[in-house]
């Protein structure tokens, strides 16, 4: 599993800031020696949300056994000791439950760099991508927010025109600013982007991995 160094630690990060005189750290395994961080962001959590509909469902299981148990014997029914010991249970399973989805989270990242844009995709415990595209070959950066709710939760998609094709990344957390973000970085770096905002064409090729 390809993990990133415990400073990089939220959903968007801007590395751009008091790195001037610095040596170069190194996030994640492929990074050159001679390369720089400058942006890292990843999905809105809202990608977890099957992993913790689950989890929270697994919490009920605990207390409907001692609720059932309470009906079969009127007589001699569970303490509130087992109770609370049947919940604390149920909810370190559903833990146990939410983690891959989670790993999947945290670990997926999109990260910037002085010479490229880097994707890290994480599923589950054991599946690691790696895909990269040098920063000269990106054409074009646009957003799309689509329907309400992902206009009421603030996430949408950031579709990158590349020369080889699109790169479309899925429920990405403020698009706007990362897409705002992304041209200056671009820019900053010498690349000169076309920057065309909102996008409501569906694309045909999505190369990002859900």
């Amino acid at each position: 599993m390809n993990r990133l160094s415990n400073s990089v630690t939220c959903y968007n990060t801007d590395m751009t800031e008091g790195t001037q005189n610095k040596q170069p750290i190194k996030y994640f395994e492929s990074q050159f020696d001679d390369e720089e961080v400058l942006f890292v962001f990843r999905r809105h959590p809202l990608v977890m949300r099957k992993g913790l509909i689950i989890s929270l469902s697994s919490w009920l299981i605990g207390p409907v056994i001692i609720l059932i148990l309470t009906y079969i014997m009127p007589n001699n029914p569970p303490s509130m000791v087992a109770y609370f010991a049947a919940l604390f249970a149920s909810i370190v399973f559903g833990s146990l439950l939410l983690l891959p989805s989670w790993i999947s989270w945290y670990f997926s990242v999109f990260i910037l760099t002085s010479q490229r844009f880097v994707q890290i995709t994480q599923k589950g415990l054991f599946h690691t991508s790696f895909a990269d595209i040098h920063l000269q070959q990106i054409q074009q950066v646009n957003y799309e927010i689509a329907g309400i709710q992902q206009t009421l939760l603030g996430f949408g998609t950031i579709i990158m025109q590349t020369y080889i094709g699109e790169l479309v990344i899925h429920d990405v957390h403020h698009p706007a600013k990362i897409q705002r973000k992304i041209v200056q970085i671009l820019r900053d770096q010498g690349v000169s982007p076309v920057q065309l905002g909102f996008k409501h064409a569906t694309p045909q090729t999505i190369v990002d991995e859900e």
